[in-house]
């Protein structure tokens, strides 16, 4: 028996104590020890530390007791691996013991120092979940998806299954980012990951290599079900994602690599698939592409391009060249169209059906149009300045469209060269506006009422929405070069729609008019505009400052 003073000691101690006999019976247990356990003193002491054991561990710690009192010795903490105790209220705690020994051959008995290490093992789990998986979805990170992808390589290799590889990069992720916060942006990684989660269910490995880049491992699959799962994928993702009363677009582009098809090793899968990405990017928006060999070079010409453009906004590289819109009757020059430019000291000139993809996959987009905007308001502010005022007309893009801080970016920029905003044209396309039509009119109503003229581009071109049309704030409607070609019906198809605009008293300005016959097509059925090569290329703006002080 302890005296009282023992117990005392006993039971200042901060961890669990407990003293056993070599027959098995706990002799003593001190205050941490029975807080730990959840019993009172009387329900230990005496009994069998067969109590304090999951059930699996009883039939063997006999053994081991045996034969820690035949040569008994020290053992300081986190030597004992996992163990666990049985509390008296059922469930068991996670615990590590030390052991030490004291008395005789007759009278002997083993200490054990036992700590509960809960608090210790979450923390550990916190630890390993940061170190494996992205903190912000819950996918595994880059680091550990390459840990499953050798491991799965492995295994492949021994059994000979196949492996796809497919990398997965959203289409607006940045618009949606740096127009509606970072917070939207995490929401939307946060249900992208939801959705793999949901669609792929047990059949693929998931991560998120950072930013707006998932992969996706799938064991045992060919090409035929990598098509198929890919495809599930770009449905699952072509949803809108919902924000604040918003439906916002996005979908993705997905690149394919196949083991052992493409390569035998996890980084030449891992940079195939991301070629193949860029690839499917540059045909557009929700396209699933296979890595094929030819893609290398095509890639290491995107870098360079992306390389230099960024390059070229830096410096100023790129400029505005400027297309007259003539009135059809009079032959007087009403406005310009502002088109980008850009001659490469080292590529030469890059035409902006080359730049444009790139810039959109390399998240440039956005600076190319802040660009142009810009560059179009200082040359109003030039030509005002010089007694020679023209409209100027640029594109928006649909990434630009969808920035919540547009219009702010517009007034900005009109007040920033004290530009009356009469003088600027935006257009937008057709396709555009139908992306997201609640949207779309409540931006350019906003854009309307700062004084901006707007325009639809290409209109019969996309996919047309008569009924919506009415809606937008349109002044004027711009025709595609298309509808002049010749054809059995194209004096009559010219003529409805230029009625049927006029009807909702818009202006029509024609493009890609470069013969006589066309033009007199247009005087006949009223059309108000007209640009193309029959009046002028695209100028720079000093070439253009002349025709204007020739004329």
């Amino acid at each position: 028996m302890l005296t009282s003073r023992e117990r005392d000691a006993l039971d200042a101690a901060p961890d669990g104590i407990l003293l056993v006999h070599r027959d098995g019976r706990i002799v003593a247990a001190n205050a941490a020890m029975l807080a730990i356990s959840g019993y009172e003193r009387h329900e230990l002491e005496a009994q069998a530390l067969d109590i304090l054991l999951p059930e699996e561990s009883r039939s063997t710690h006999g053994a081991y007791l045996s034969s820690y009192f035949a040569q008994p010795a020290r053992r300081p903490m986190g030597m004992g691996g996992s163990l666990w105790l049985q509390r008296k209220q059922g469930g068991a705690v996670p615990v590590d013991i030390a052991l030490g020994h004291f008395g005789d051959e007759n009278n002997s008995l083993a200490v054990a120092f036992v700590r509960d290490v809960t608090e210790l093992n979450q923390m550990q789990q916190r630890l390993k979940f940061q170190a494996t998986r992205d903190t912000l979805t819950g996918l595994h990170n880059r680091w550990q998806f390459g840990q499953e992808l050798q491991e799965q390589l492995k295994i492949a290799q021994e059994g000979g299954d196949a492996l796809a590889l497919l990398q997965l990069d959203l289409d607006n992720f940045k618009a949606i980012n740096d127009g509606y916060g970072h917070a939207a942006g995490d929401q939307l990684l946060r249900e992208v990951a939801r959705r793999l989660k949901s669609q792929l269910r047990s059949e693929g490995i998931l991560a998120r290599l950072g930013g707006d880049e998932f992969m996706v491992l799938l064991v045992g699959e060919n090409a035929g079900r990598a098509h198929f799962w890919s495809e599930q994928i770009l449905a699952a993702l072509s949803l809108p994602f919902k924000l604040d009363g918003l439906a916002l677009d996005f979908g993705a582009s997905i690149g394919i690599a196949l083991y052992p098809d493409n390569a035998q090793a996890g980084d030449d899968l891992m940079r195939f698939a991301d070629m193949a990405m860029y690839a499917a990017k540059a045909q557009g928006r929700g396209h699933a592409v296979f890595f094929e060999a030819c893609m290398g070079k095509e890639m290491a010409e995107r870098v360079l391009l992306a390389e230099r453009l960024r390059m070229a906004l830096s410096y100023g590289g790129l400029q505005l060249h400027y297309q007259p819109q003539v009135d059809v009757q009079t032959a007087r020059i009403v406005g310009v169209e502002g088109l980008l430019r850009w001659h490469d000291p080292v590529l030469g000139n890059v035409i902006p059906a080359r730049f444009i993809p790139v810039a959109e996959a390399s998240g440039q987009i956005v600076a190319l149009g802040n660009y142009v905007l810009d560059a179009a308001c200082r040359q109003i502010a030039l030509w005002l300045k010089s007694g020679t005022p023209l409209r100027v007309a640029v594109n928006l893009s649909a990434y630009q469209l969808r920035q919540v801080n547009l219009v702010e970016q517009v007034r900005t920029c009109l007040q920033r060269h004290d530009v009356p905003p009469q003088w600027l044209e935006l257009e937008i396309t057709e396709s555009q506006a139908m992306i997201n039509p609640d949207q779309g009119r409540q931006v350019l109503g906003a854009l309307a009422q700062l004084g901006v003229t707007i325009a639809l581009d290409d209109f019969g071109t996309g996919h047309s929405s008569l009924a919506y049309l009415q809606y937008l704030p349109l002044q004027r409607v711009k025709l595609g070069r298309e509808f002049l070609f010749p054809s059995p019906c194209r004096d009559s198809l010219m003529g409805g729609i230029v009625h049927m605009v006029h009807a909702l008293d818009l202006e029509v300005v024609a493009e890609g008019v470069e013969q006589p016959d066309q033009l007199q097509l247009l005087r006949d059925i009223g059309c108000e505009c007209f640009q193309g090569w029959l009046h002028s290329r695209a100028m720079s703006a000093e070439q253009m400052q002349a025709w204007l002080a020739a004329a």
